[in-house]
């Protein structure tokens, strides 16, 4: 028999494979992304607390106006702006990128570079 492979299984493995490495602290927090196949989500996340700083997703009333789809290349740059924007506003500058096991391309390679066009230093 041929089994398909559960690639949600597969990307939560690498997930927790680069958790092992990353963490974000006071100074340096984590910003942590998920993507659905209709929306994407942000947050920035300080590990040692267990507390989320900062959050954006495409289902943010400030993006209702700005987003027609929310699973684009175009709504994952306005949300990299926006949870730049809203880090800034609270005193975060410098992250650790946690790309959450997806392959560092399309929307998750849009969301980074909007953000760091933003401010965001990492």
């Amino acid at each position: 028999m041929i089994n398909k492979t559960n690639r949600n299984k597969i990307r939560l493995r690498k997930h927790l494979r680069v958790r092992k490495k990353i963490t974000g602290t006071a100074e340096r927090p984590r910003m942590n992304v998920f993507r659905s196949l209709n929306n994407i989500y942000v947050q920035i996340i300080d590990d040692t607390t267990g507390n989320t700083l900062v959050s954006a997703s495409t289902l943010d009333a400030a993006l209702k106006g700005k987003v027609a789809k929310g699973g684009n290349k175009e709504a994952a740059k306005e949300v990299g702006k926006l949870v730049a924007s809203k880090a800034i506003d609270k005193g975060i500058k410098k992250v650790v990128f946690d790309r959450g096991g997806y392959i560092y391309h399309g929307r998750i390679k849009e969301l980074a570079d909007a953000a760091r066009e933003a401010g965001l230093d990492f």
